[in-house]
Parts: structure tokens; C-alpha cells; sequence
């Protein structure tokens, strides 16, 4: 099967396997002296871990573990974080840069949604919009520097939130992030880890169990 033919939505498991055939080599984006962010973040208390995030740039080459581990929550004490929707001004949560990689063309993310508990993939098509804002550079006043400044939006932030829903942002360091796809991943049906710890998924922590036992989870807000 031709990739450039293959239509996304039908041939997920395959077309991932098409497109990681390549190999990886060094390098940097003109102007550049950092390759651009990916972070994961996820809404108050609803706790993720990251299995991997896997990267095709858009010379077709990947980037295995690009990022994993846990992502960005917040956890205010007694219960007075609100899960319901997204801030308004997401960050790009915790991460990495990618190093090595050209921008990016489709994002794989396996997680663990510690809150239901499940296991979730998607595969997230940047559409060449977003490669144009990254490469545009923008006026932007950093207010911890007092001062404007020329950047890019070169901060991926992806948001992962109950029921398979990843959100993606560009932002910058002085720069607001902006919205530029929602999508609706899918129920791994191997479960956590491949299917390597037994259907277990890792512990969610007490804080959160507490607010999701009183409040629950408002999926469809997200």
C-alpha cells in the first residue's frame, strides 16, 4: 500500500507502520539554535502518563520516544481546581525538545488516563497551517523581560484529557498559545503497556482520587 494514497482515518495501524520506515539524522531548522518544544499537559487532577510520543518530521524521517512520562496536571489542595474544560491560556505542559527533527507532520501519543483508568492512542495530522505559523515569526512583549521581542511559535503543547480527547496548542515563550486541532483518540486494546503489566495501569495519586470521588469526570467538556 502507497502512503501517499492510503486515506488516515482507515489505515491507522498500518499507516503508522508505513510511515516509521525511515532513519533519523541531524538536523536543525534554518535560524534556529533549538529544535521546537513537545509538551503534554492534562486538566486539573485528570492525571496522565505518557507510554511514548512518537514523531514523523516532514522529510518523512521519526523520532522514537520524542517524549513519555508523566504530563503537566494541576493539583490544588482541597479540591478547589475546577477539571472541567481547558484553561484559557494552555501551556505547552511538560516535555522535551525534539532534537534532530524538522517540523513535524504527525504526532503518534499513547497514554495512560490514570482518571477512568485507560488507555488511549491517537494519531494527530499537523496540517501545513500550523508548519506556517511555526515558521513565521512574531512580535511578542515578555513581561518577565520587560521588553518585545521577535520569537516563533516553535512550542507544541498537546492536551490529553478522560475519554481519548488530545487538544494541540502553538505557543511561544512570550507568545499565547493557540488552538490548531482537536482529536478523538482511540482505546488501545491492549491495554496499558502494550499489554505487558497485566491490564494494570499506574496508581493515580490520592488528590485526585479524592476530587474525582466527589466531583467525577465531566468528560464532553474537553
Amino acid at each position: 500500500m502507497n502512503n501517499s494514497v492510503c486515506l488516515f482515518a482507515k489505515c491507522t495501524g498500518l499507516l503508522f507502520g508505513l510511515l516509521f520506515t525511515g532513519g533519523s539524522q541531524s538536523f536543525a531548522q534554518p535560524g534556529k539554535e533549538l529544535p521546537w518544544f513537545l509538551g503534554f499537559s492534562a486538566p486539573a487532577y485528570m492525571e496522565v502518563w505518557i507510554e511514548t510520543a512518537d514523531v514523523v518530521d516532514i522529510q518523512e524521517r521519526e523520532f522514537r520516544g520524542a517524549g513519555g512520562g508523566i504530563a503537566s496536571v494541576p493539583k490544588p489542595p482541597n479540591n478547589q481546581g475546577i477539571a472541567k474544560g481547558w484553561v484559557s491560556s494552555n501551556g505547552a505542559g511538560k516535555g522535551r525538545y525534539v532534537t534532530g527533527a524538522d517540523l513535524p507532520r504527525l504526532i503518534y501519543v499513547r497514554w495512560q488516563s490514570l482518571a477512568e483508568p485507560q488507555t488511549y492512542e491517537a494519531y494527530i495530522v499537523i496540517p501545513e497551517s500550523a508548519r506556517e505559523i511555526m515558521r513565521k515569526p512574531e512580535k511578542a512583549f515578555c513581561s518577565f523581560g520587560a521588553e518585545w521581542i521577535t520569537e516563533s511559535r516553535d512550542n507544541i503543547g498537546i492536551g490529553l484529557a478522560p475519554g481519548g480527547i488530545a487538544k494541540v496548542w502553538l505557543g511561544g515563550a512570550c507568545l499565547s498559545a493557540i488552538e490548531i486541532i482537536r482529536v478523538e483518540g482511540t482505546i488501545n486494546s491492549k491495554g496499558p503497556y502494550e499489554g505487558k503489566s497485566g491490564g494494570k495501569h499506574r496508581p493515580l495519586s490520592e488528590t485526585s482520587r479524592t476530587y474525582i470521588e466527589q466531583f467525577g469526570i465531566p468528560y464532553g467538556s474537553w
